[in-house]
Order: structure tokens, then C-alpha cells, then sequence
């Protein structure tokens, strides 16, 4: 299995805040691989850095073996931001449109097949701008999805969204890996975790631990993923290790 993703000693600082700090990773293909952490540990800086929407203070980072930044690379890739990142006085479908038509020319039945997957095919029409929070994340979804990438960087892809579309996003995500895309999702959100292939446990710019959560608990004795992030991050901060 090739590694789609890889970052080498990489480090994002703020002035005196080390956002990102001196961070070894690698992902391979068809792996769903989660940053696992508290709001501020760095998981956008580190997604932002690997897609080249930062430049880092040192170290590299490379997406299908190309240094980021690199523009060429970007039409293999599907970003969802944390935030909004969509055409409020645009309807759902327009945007999913212009998301599609920046990367490649894209069939309208997969413009209709993301809306489809999202659950607003009655609201392909609205403006973005009458959306609830919710919708919006859908929408912002289904942008990321269009042009069938190599790999999808996922910023708290589910926040906002209830349960039942929760569970459809992670079943389309799961099938997404064993057609062979990469999968980055952040989250807090620790029975998320539960769902991804590898994790990596993140803390104010450092990576504490990786592996599956059944390996996380073991290596740190603990009961649950919190728990156990809670364990990780205590060595760290006292210069312990596990």
C-alpha cells in the first residue's frame, strides 16, 4: 500500500505558538486515518499545511509524492473546511457545480449522485444563504465529493449533522477507503474514532500516539479512547512516555 500523505519534521509557528511542532506522519491509500484532539491541539493548521494553504516554518509535507505547496496535485484532492466555505447567494446545486467545473469536467448525474448522498435533492434549488447549519455542512460534503478525488481532507465533517446522516456519511467514507481514496478526518468526537483505520492522538502541535483505538487503549491501559488520549496527554505534558 503506496503512502498518499506524508509530513517530515514539519512545524507551523504563530509568533511564539508552535501550532504544529516538529510532526512525523504518514498515510497510505485506502487508509482512514483520524486526528484525534481538543479544539486549538492543531488539527487544522496540520490539515491547512498538508493541503499547501500554509507554508510551514520547517519541514515538508507531500501529498501522492509532491511537495506542498503544488496546484498540480490539487484536483486529487477534496478539502471540506471547518468553517464555510460555500456561495451563500448560490443555490446547493450551483455550488456543487462550480466545486465541480474548478477541477475537471464533472457529468451532471454526479452532481445529482452527491446531492443524492447528502439527502437535499428537494433543496437542490435553495440558496445556500436559507440553509440551517446542518444543510450547509451537507452541502460543504458533497463540494469536497464532486470530482471523485484521491484523497479527501475532512475538518469535523459531521458537526452539525444528526445521527441517522451521520451514519450514512461514515458507511459512504468506508466505502470510499475500499475503493482505494485516503481519508484525513479531524474530529473530537471519540466514538468517531471508533470508525477510522489508524489514529493519531494530537496535542498542541505534537503527535502523542498512533494506532488503532484497540492498540491506544491497550498502550494506555485504559478503558476508552478518552481515557486514554487523557493518559497521553498527562505523559506528555510531564515529559513521561508510554
Amino acid at each position: 500500500m503506496g503512502t498518499i500523505v506524508e509530513a517530515r519534521g514539519l512545524h507551523k509557528h504563530f509568533g511564539t505558538i508552535r501550532a504544529v511542532d516538529g510532526l512525523d506522519l504518514q498515510v497510505g491509500a485506502g487508509e482512514i486515518y483520524g486526528l484525534l484532539g481538543p479544539n486549538g491541539s492543531g488539527k487544522t493548521t496540520l490539515i491547512r499545511l498538508l493541503i499547501g494553504l500554509l507554508r510551514p516554518t520547517s519541514g515538508i509535507a507531500s501529498i501522492l509524492g509532491q511537495e506542498m505547496p503544488n496546484k498540480a496535485i490539487l484536483s486529487q484532492v477534496g478539502y471540506m473546511t471547518q468553517g464555510s466555505a460555500l456561495y451563500e447567494d448560490l443555490t446547493v446545486r450551483e455550488n456543487v457545480v462550480f466545486f465541480a467545473r474548478m477541477c475537471e469536467r464533472i457529468r451532471p448525474a454526479r452532481v445529482d449522485e452527491v446531492i443524492a448522498l447528502i439527502e437535499l435533492q428537494d433543496r437542490a434549488r435553495s440558496l445556500v444563504r436559507t440553509l440551517s447549519g446542518g444543510m450547509r455542512q451537507r452541502v460543504s460534503l458533497a463540494c469536497a465529493l464532486v470530482h471523485h478525488p484521491r484523497l479527501l481532507l475532512l475538518d469535523e465533517p459531521t458537526v452539525g449533522v444528526d445521527p441517522q446522516l451521520r451514519f450514512t456519511f461514515w458507511e459512504y467514507f468506508r466505502r470510499l477507503a475500499g475503493e482505494g481514496v485516503t481519508l484525513i478526518i479531524s474530529s473530537h468526537v471519540m466514538d468517531e474514532a471508533e470508525r477510522c483505520d489508524r489514529l493519531g492522538f494530537i496535542r498542541q502541535g505534537k503527535l502523542l500516539a498512533e494506532g488503532n483505538a484497540a492498540e491506544l487503549r491497550a498502550q494506555a491501559g485504559a478503558a476508552s479512547l478518552e481515557e486514554a488520549f487523557l493518559r497521553f496527554a498527562g505523559g506528555a505534558a510531564t515529559g513521561g512516555k508510554r
